[in-house]
């Protein structure tokens, strides 16, 4: 009998995880200059776009969104709160939930941070529909994965 072979790998380019992986790096490269002027991080950004979408949260709820680990969202709300950005309030009636919203300052920001989305488009060959079709697959592909974990685990 012929010895088993090993199934072939795909080279690393046709590796989707590899893609995302790249693409993720690629997109922080492209937004690290963009949010300089805004004095933020990739992940405060992300933070921030919370906040200013949907308003005071938990800062479980802010994780959840993001799927990030407290331990993860806890210093960073910490620089956004140091920066005068956002405040932590302890929940009145639970002390164990925190509440987190953007302060005058954090809200000010969000203005110049539109102009940030669309020197974005201008930085990448895609329009706004093209651009909008992909964040969608992307996040359909994700959300699949998701399901998939938690069949497994």
């Amino acid at each position: 009998m012929p010895a088993a072979t090993a199934p072939a790998l795909l080279p690393l380019e046709r590796q989707l995880c590899f893609a995302l992986y790249a693409g993720s790096l690629a997109m922080t490269r492209l937004y690290r200059p963009l949010l300089e002027p805004l004095k933020l991080t990739y992940p405060q950004y992300l933070v921030m776009l919370v906040l200013w979408h949907e308003g005071r949260q938990t800062v479980s709820g802010v994780g959840e969104r993001l799927g990030l680990d407290s331990g993860t969202l806890t210093p960073l709300l910490r620089r956004l709160e140091r920066a005068g950005l956002v405040v932590r309030e302890r929940d009145e009636q639970d002390q164990r939930r925190v509440h987190v919203e953007t302060t005058a300052d954090g809200r000010a920001l969000q203005a110049r941070a539109a102009e940030l989305q669309r020197s974005l488009l201008a930085g990448i060959d895609c329009d706004a529909a093209e651009l909008e079709a992909l964040t969608a697959r992307v996040q359909a592909l994700r959300r699949q994965i998701n399901d998939s974990v938690s069949r497994a685990g």
